[in-house]
């Protein structure tokens, strides 16, 4: 995750995030009680918010200037207070963002309902004086941020890195469609607990997977991923983000090398038996940013599901795995796909338009092939 410069803070929310119902079970004894949550008035200096949480909101800026400070407010309040965001959870959230410009005058400069691409904002690395405003808030809340213009200080710093400093007041309307936290698990019954060649794995509910390696067998030579779980949610696809509980070990010893469940573990044996915490992890997927066994055994897996990846090593981490400090030879990790959430697409250069007519220009110039007949 890449952190931003303290100059930051003088831009729309999106530009300071770090990087996402959920499927998850949330024990009782993990509940946030509802009167906790803090009941304020809306400040009336922020614009006006309407609409339904889950649509593209409508917005009223005030006929006074953009105030000078950072102000947040609850434009709306989700309904169930049953549980509540605590400070670890990972957001999935639609942004829409504006320029206040001058008084009751601004204009929308991005949103994420455009493509359907929610961002997921883990509040355990967001700004405190940002995150608190989302904390003890419900899913189907609505949250409003204002950021001032930025000050000469600020446009300084713009200024040094070849920037133009932004006009105006930043106003972030943020939408919490979705959360997933610790301790997170798919639901279901296991359909199977692999097994015939393959490692079994038993179900511990929010406590991490038990996998045993087969004795005396050689592992796969080709990539397994067998739903244990099956989930009823949409199927993942290509580029979207999603969200994970996972747990990996090493076929050769079956020993732990890396997992969710388990934040800090060093040994297996010392999350057996324990309600160990576990933070979910977020990506993209089938886009290289993971190993190979990953991007090809999750796409076309459903939400909801929990699936057994045995990988070998060329679609893990490779020959030199041991030598770049990676766990090596063929790995076993056993998956909860929590959540899919479509990814924004990249945005072209702005330079674009010219190099495609360029390109189009050097076509027509080119001398046509001359047939063969």
């Amino acid at each position: 995750m890449r952190r931003r410069a303290a100059v930051a803070l003088a831009v729309p929310l999106s530009a300071l995030m770090l990087g996402a119902s959920g499927c998850g079970v949330i024990p009782e004894d993990w509940q946030t009680p509802a009167l906790m949550r803090t009941e304020q008035e809306y400040d009336s200096r922020l614009p006006v918010v309407s609409g339904a949480v889950g649509e593209e909101p409508e917005i009223s800026f005030p006929d006074t200037a953009p105030p000078t400070e950072r102000i947040s407010g609850v434009a709306h309040r989700g309904e169930d207070d049953s549980v509540l965001i605590r400070n670890s959870d990972l957001l999935v959230t639609h942004i829409v963002e504006y320029r206040w410009t001058d008084k009751g005058e601004g204009e929308q400069t991005s949103s994420t309902y455009e493509h359907d691409a929610p961002t997921l904002l883990p509040l355990a690395q967001m700004p405190e004086d940002l995150s608190e405003a989302l904390i003890n808030q419900s899913v189907g809340s609505r949250v409003v941020f204002l950021f001032p213009p930025p000050s000469e200080e600020e446009r300084s710093q713009y200024e040094m890195m070849g920037q133009e400093a932004p006009e105006g007041a930043s106003v972030s309307v943020v939408d919490i469609v979705a959360r997933h936290g610790k301790g997170d698990v798919v639901t279901g019954e296991q359909a199977t607990d692999g097994g015939d060649g393959l490692p079994t794995v038993i179900d511990h509910g929010r406590t991490i997977p038990e996998i045993t390696i087969p004795e005396d067998t050689e592992a796969p030579e080709e990539l397994q991923a067998v739903p244990l779980i099956e989930g009823d949610g949409p199927e993942v696809t290509e580029g979207q983000q999603i969200v994970v509980q996972y747990t990996g070990v090493r076929w050769e010893d079956g020993k732990v090398f890396d997992s969710t469940w388990n934040t800090g573990l060093e040994e297996r044996a010392a999350a057996e038996n324990e309600d160990t915490d576990g933070d979910p992890l977020s990506f993209q997927i089938g886009v290289g940013g993971v190993i190979k066994g990953w991007d090809e055994g999750l796409v076309g897996q459903r939400v909801g599901s929990r699936v057994l990846l045995v990988i070998p090593e060329d679609k893990a981490y490779g020959k030199d795995a041991e030598a770049n400090g990676q766990p090596a030879g063929t790995l076993v990790f056993v998956v909860d796909l929590l959540g899919a959430y479509n990814s924004a697409p990249e945005e072209e250069p702005e330079d674009a338009p010219e190099e495609e007519a360029a390109a189009e220009d050097s076509e027509e110039d080119a001398p046509e092939e001359e047939s063969g007949e």
